[in-house]
């Protein structure tokens, strides 16, 4: 029993060693594959997007008297590779004169500087000079909302080519249907209007604090009645009556901003910063979101209204004195970066949780603009 045994034991050691160098082998193998199946995203990401945005660093931007929030935005613009392969588009000028008046090129001479040089912060002066010949204002401080309508207006207005426009507009813009009824007859209007920003209220009605962004969302929705001095001339009845006035989602675009007005007038005319505690999501799905009676869209068109958070622009301060800074991830690498003007890091998720907002803590940093991305299953690449 003992020799049959010490052989059956022997007889397995000798199996587990032959074992071992296809163990070996088959993680090789594995890595291997894995290797390639990386290499060959990057090439399909290549092709789409171009080389110089795939291998784009995290370069941050030098404050050159109040321009953080200038800055937050434009590293916003920058790490969308969506955007930046429109960028790389465009028609130059052919004047110097021209150049140095023109928005879309100077944030492309800024990105090109950004990707090619060896610094870890570059100088954004030329574009803030080109900026002010527009009225918009250096050494102030800015809105974050406001200035990236500014910007983005100013880029769709200096394009040439009409189909980078239509495409800055599929990338950007929301269309909403607004619609209203009296309540005294059967007289209706709607009407579409686009819009580049969600504008989300973060009080009800009864100026009670909103707690996550679906309440913010549904609340945004939600139809409002018109009453008392805010009546409205009712052409069929020829007179002022209660309307019922609600907006519908129509479309959605690649890439969502939403606002977060956490600045707000109280009676007394005077503007206060809300600071309270309001979570919002990694991935948002509008369909879990609205009811079917606050959309106007087909199933196509909802069927890709599911997103992931790609960008916080958050604020820190007052009102008077305030700093903006940006957390972005990375679309290539799916890592989180803070671009806080020349100072860039790599943070975690619970670091861009911190911009929650805390109702003690006003001065402290709060998520002002919130940009999704749209998801793509048809493209399998992580983040994209």
């Amino acid at each position: 029993m003992g020799q049959r045994s010490g052989r059956q034991e022997t007889s397995k050691k000798l199996e587990m060693a032959l074992s071992e160098p296809t163990k070996a082998e088959a993680k090789v193998q594995n890595k291997e594959e894995e290797a390639e199946d990386l290499k060959a995203k990057v090439q399909r990401l290549t092709s789409v997007f171009g080389v110089a945005d795939l291998k784009n660093e995290a370069i941050g931007l030098y404050n050159i008297g109040q321009s953080c929030c200038l800055n937050s935005l434009l590293q916003v613009f920058f790490m969308n590779i969506r955007f930046t392969r429109i960028l790389r588009r465009i028609t130059v000028p052919l004047r110097a004169e021209q150049k140095k008046r023109n928005v879309p090129y100077q944030m492309l001479r800024l990105l090109e500087e950004m990707q090619c040089g060896k610094r870890k912060a570059v100088n954004p002066e030329a574009l803030a000079v080109c900026l002010s010949v527009f009225k918009v204002k250096l050494f102030v401080q800015h809105d974050a909302a406001q200035l990236f309508l500014t910007l983005w207006n100013l880029i769709k207005r200096q394009m040439n080519k009409p189909e980078l426009v239509e495409e800055l507009n599929d990338l950007y813009t929301i269309c909403i249907q607004e619609h209203l009824a009296c309540q005294k007859c059967s007289f209706e209007e709607k009407r579409n209007s686009c819009m580049l920003t969600l504008p989300l209220p973060l009080l009800d009605a009864n100026c009670r604090m909103l707690k996550t962004l679906k309440d913010c969302l549904q609340h945004f929705f939600h139809p409002e009645e018109l009453t008392d001095h805010n009546m409205c001339f009712c052409d069929q009845c020829g007179r002022k009556t209660p309307f019922l006035q609600s907006m519908k989602l129509v479309h959605l675009p690649q890439t969502l901003t939403i606002h977060l007005k956490r600045f707000c007038f109280e009676k007394s005319a005077y503007i206060h910063k809300l600071s309270h505690y309001l979570p919002f999501p990694q991935d948002l799905d509008f369909n879990a979101v609205l009811t079917e009676s606050q959309c106007q869209a087909d199933d196509n068109e909802k069927a890709g209204w599911q997103y992931d958070l790609f960008a916080v622009v958050a604020h820190s301060g007052s009102i008077s004195c305030g700093h903006y800074c940006a957390y972005v991830r990375s679309l290539t690498e799916c890592k989180w970066y803070c671009f806080n003007d020349s100072e860039v890091c790599q943070v975690l998720w619970d670091d861009v949780k911190c911009t929650y907002g805390h109702s003690n803590l006003h001065w402290g940093e709060t998520a002002y603009l919130l940009i999704y991305m749209k998801k793509h299953p048809q493209w399998p690449y992580p983040g994209v």
